[in-house]
């Protein structure tokens, strides 16, 4: 059975927090340590986990100050590595959980059964899903191969071999192209259904409409590869202007020569890698 630490970065989650931690402490398989960063909260947020805290020698509060300013990825990812450095137990699969989750029960235990079954899965995950109408349904933001930020989990080795995550927004996408870069493998698993208490980006300003085509330029897709996926991120969130957001991101990021999060033989690497999916789901349909 693998050791797995969990890191929760938490920004005034008074509302979620508790069931976050009550569905991690049923787990069939119990995380050996879960470290929540309180970053900055003014709410009932750090009571509500020094509540559990006292209860539950596994989970243990940190605390971290920054503006309250929530921009996709940097702030949260911040926070994380101030709960990486705050374990102190050994670990073979880390894990950063959002404060707005419910779990099913048997979670963790089945990231181990992946993560045992093959040493060479880096990633595994499962998927979240919404309330609408009093019935929960898939959060379909992104294929189904991909992790969503919010339930991220590595295999110790995986994640040293990608440097860790990268403090700024696409930190979600290039910790998976990475894995593919360095020949790990991916899993995400249908049969795990999390309950995502807020939707993404519900406490996104403006400012952060943009931050997904700098993301974009970071990762060395190109303008195509970036069009495409603006377009079709723009229709999975049924928001069609926000194609131009992301283009508008994409350039301004491109005359700032914003810096990469990848090396110019990773950006290759990703292309290739994107332009061969795009081809494959082609022939696929075609089929």
């Amino acid at each position: 059975m693998l050791r797995f630490a969990v890191v929760i970065p938490t920004y005034n989650e008074e509302a979620f927090i508790g069931q976050t931690l009550a569905s991690l402490m049923a787990q069939t398989q119990l995380p050996e340590q879960i470290i929540v960063v309180n970053d900055g909260s003014t709410d009932n947020t750090a009571a509500i986990v020094e509540s559990f805290a006292a209860q539950y020698a596994q989970i243990q509060l940190v605390h971290k100050s920054s503006e309250a300013i929530h921009l996709p990825g940097s702030k949260v990812i911040q926070a994380f590595k101030v709960g990486e450095k705050a374990l102190t137990l050994p670990y073979d699969v880390i894990a950063k959980f959002d404060a707005d989750l419910i779990f099913p029960p048997d979670y963790i235990a089945t990231l181990n059964t992946h993560f045992e079954a093959d040493a060479h899965v880096g990633m595994v995950g499962g998927f979240c899903y919404i309330e609408k109408n009093g019935i929960w349904v898939l959060e379909n933001l992104t294929d189904k191969d991909h992790i969503r930020g919010a339930l991220k989990a590595y295999r110790k080795e995986a994640f040293q071999a990608i440097g860790g995550l990268r403090p700024q927004m696409g930190w979600d996408t290039v910790d998976e192209l990475l894995c593919h870069f360095y020949g790990w493998k991916i899993i995400t698993d249908n049969r795990l259904h999390v309950k995502h208490l807020k939707p993404t980006g519900a406490s996104y300003n403006q400012a952060a409409r943009f931050k997904q085509g700098e993301a974009f330029y970071t990762l060395g897709y190109g303008f195509w590869i970036t069009a495409i996926a603006a377009v079709k991120l723009a229709q999975r969130k049924q928001k069609p202007l926000l194609f131009w957001d992301y283009l508008r991101g994409y350039w301004k990021a491109q005359k700032a020569q914003k810096p990469m999060l990848v090396t110019p033989e990773q950006a290759r690497f990703i292309r290739r890698y994107r332009w061969q999916k795009m081809r494959s789901k082609l022939q696929g349909l075609w089929r």
